[in-house]
């Protein structure tokens, strides 16, 4: 199997490549993986995975990141796999509030590969190996700190968390036809900018434990 896996930040997925890296060739990592580190946001995390599937053609791609979570009940390092995206903040902002641009009527949101509104991973099967909480998920181009705007944002999408790459992921690969996995683990609560109360090295810690799991079972 031909396998690539897709982070924004090398930072992210260090103890995956290590743990690789001292295993290569080890009966139990039999198959091709490639890394493809993006940079931050939506337009760097298209244009570099466009740019590699211009010259290779995987067969499963992964998503693995860390996010902001919208209940603070949940604890830090939570690994979950996200099953439906949509754009939170493409649109306009008028006198009765945010309106998307599907509610904005200057796109169809049923249109491929949108379905009424979101992107949908429609690869149960793989959700359901990964033996993780399936939930739903928003992409920011700006982390929410507003509270107007995250209360915005929980009751017209009911999102589990947050992240500033996950849609367009979500998007090529399913443009591409192309077999994806997206899995986000909690560094922190949503709106909550005291870089003290967050925690990367629990979230990227837990994160990867769960991708040599999956990989190693693949």
């Amino acid at each position: 199997m031909h396998c690539l896996l897709v982070a924004a930040t090398a930072a992210e997925i260090t103890p995956f490549t290590e743990h690789l890296a001292q295993t290569d060739k080890l009966i139990h990592i039999d198959f091709d993986v490639d890394i493809l580190i993006t940079g931050v946001g939506s337009v760097a995390t298209t244009y570099a995975l466009t740019r590699y599937l211009q010259h290779k053609r995987p067969e499963l791609i992964i998503q693995a990141g860390v996010a902001g979570s919208f209940d603070p009940k949940v604890p830090t390092g939570t690994v979950y796999a996200v099953q439906k995206e949509i754009i939170a903040d493409m649109g306009a902002v008028e006198k009765q509030g945010f309106a998307n641009v599907f509610e904005l009527g200057l796109a169809n949101p049923n249109e491929a590969p949108f379905k009424r509104s979101w992107l949908t991973n429609p690869n149960t099967t793989l959700l359901k190996r990964s033996r993780l909480k399936k939930v739903n998920a928003i992409t920011v181009n700006e982390i929410s700190t507003s509270k107007k705007r995250i209360q915005y944002y929980q009751e017209a999408y009911q999102p589990a968390l947050e992240s500033m790459e996950g849609a367009a992921f979500h998007y090529v690969c399913l443009q591409e036809n192309i077999p994806f996995m997206q899995l986000r683990s909690i560094s922190n609560t949503v709106g909550v900018r005291n870089k003290k109360q967050w925690d990367m090295p629990l979230a990227i810690e837990e994160l990867n434990k769960v991708l040599i799991r999956l990989l190693e079972a693949l």
